[in-house]
């Protein structure tokens, strides 16, 4: 069913990288969670009322709020999808975080609001009334609700959506819930177990455990989360493909939204090749990222040494470093010379878990240095790892 609508609505569909394909796999999504929503809304509302289920009506509201979700999610994906603009020269690509942000927001609005509802019935339980219509309504839920989760995951996985994950989660936690429902309003009217209120409890737990891990999820990318190990590696291997590159340090991935990133990096070349030459391969190597990965590159030239010494000093120091902290290195080693005497300068990556500090580390290092080799003088640049 997912590939017959994605090929019914969304032209070009296999383009995932274009702007306007994501945006169209977004309003799909969108519109489907908006139509199927607000049937499910309209047929738990029903069979609420005619068993005087509040779990059943809780949990037509859930589907009510998960249409007013989709409606978000849809304006995300159109907002996200807009060129760059004056105050916006990175584009809208963040949009879409918000969007799933907002979802995230309203499923845990309804997951307190169902609580409270639930609590109320605990303490004042009512006699359940089921007929046919009612359950055959619930189970039809359960079934269009995992359809959802998988529809929504498909859809995700393709475009790599933060917010399309969360609206998966959403849907798979709503077949949970109403299968619960199902459950204790059964038990309510033919075993004359009270369940409901504590059933509406469980569901209530449910959604508000999802919508703490879709919120989680999504605001993630927005705080800044490391970028995905698989794209530094093929990014790293491209750039190391071409026999003038030496090596590849302070790689920083800028994520601007889904399918929107910038990469910078270090490049190391041979500090007696040709500055033309290299400045060319660099050129090239950066509009190779372009095409590749669909990301805009910035690559700093870092010249160095290329002798016996300095493979030697850097191969030294660098056990130093981890002598300090097991999970430091270091890079962009230089001896530079000076009246009287030799001074190694160099940068020191510590983790971000390091037991030291920044200033620490350094002043470790620099004695470190000095019993290492009187004779040399270490002056280090701090830095942190971005990936």
């Amino acid at each position: 069913m997912t590939d017959f609508l994605v090929r019914r609505f969304i032209s070009n569909y296999q383009d995932t990288s274009d702007p306007a394909v994501r945006r169209a796999y977004g309003q799909l999504g969108g519109g489907v969670g908006i139509f199927l929503n607000l049937l499910l809304f309209l047929g738990k509302l029903l069979a609420g009322l005619l068993t005087g289920s509040i779990a059943v009506t809780a949990d037509a509201f859930n589907n009510l709020s998960d249409a007013g979700s989709s409606v978000v999610t849809l304006i995300g994906f159109r907002l996200a999808g807009q060129k760059p603009d004056r105050d916006h020269p990175y584009g809208h690509g963040r949009a879409e975080y918000l969007s799933g942000l907002l979802v995230s927001l309203v499923i845990l609005l309804m997951g307190v609001e169902l609580l409270k509802s639930s609590v109320g019935r605990i303490l004042a339980p009512q006699a359940l009334r089921v007929d046919l219509l009612s359950a055959a309504v619930l189970i039809v839920s359960v079934l269009v609700k995992l359809f959802m989760s998988r529809f929504y995951k498909q859809l995700g996985g393709r475009i790599g959506s933060a917010a399309m994950a969360a609206a998966s989660s959403d849907s798979l936690s709503d077949a949970m819930s109403t299968s619960a429902v199902l459950i204790g309003t059964l038990a309510g009217a033919y075993l004359d177990l009270p369940l409901d209120g504590w059933l509406g409890t469980a569901v209530a737990v449910l959604i508000l455990i999802t919508g703490w891990k879709a919120a989680k999820e999504t605001s993630t990318p927005l705080l800044g989360a490391p970028p995905d190990p698989d794209f530094v590696r093929q990014v790293t291997d491209c750039v190391l493909e071409h026999p003038e590159i030496r090596g590849v340090h302070d790689l920083i991935v800028h994520d601007y939204g889904p399918g929107r990133s910038m990469v910078s990096l270090h490049a190391e070349v041979d500090r007696d090749g040709d500055l033309m030459t290299l400045h060319e391969v660099i050129d090239h190597i950066e509009k190779e990222l372009t095409d590749r990965f669909g990301c805009a590159a910035v690559i700093h030239m870092d010249p160095m040494d290329n002798d016996d010494e300095t493979a030697m000093l850097t191969q030294k120091v660098s056990l130093l470093a981890r002598v300090i902290d097991p999970g430091s290195s270091v890079h962009d080693l230089r001896l530079r010379r000076e009246a009287g005497r030799d001074v190694l300068e160099f940068d020191l990556v510590l983790p971000l878990d390091s037991r030291l500090s920044p200033e620490e580390a350094k002043a470790a290092m620099e004695q470190a240095v000095s019993v290492f080799d009187k004779q040399y003088t270490a002056e280090i640049t701090v830095d942190r790892p971005y990936i």
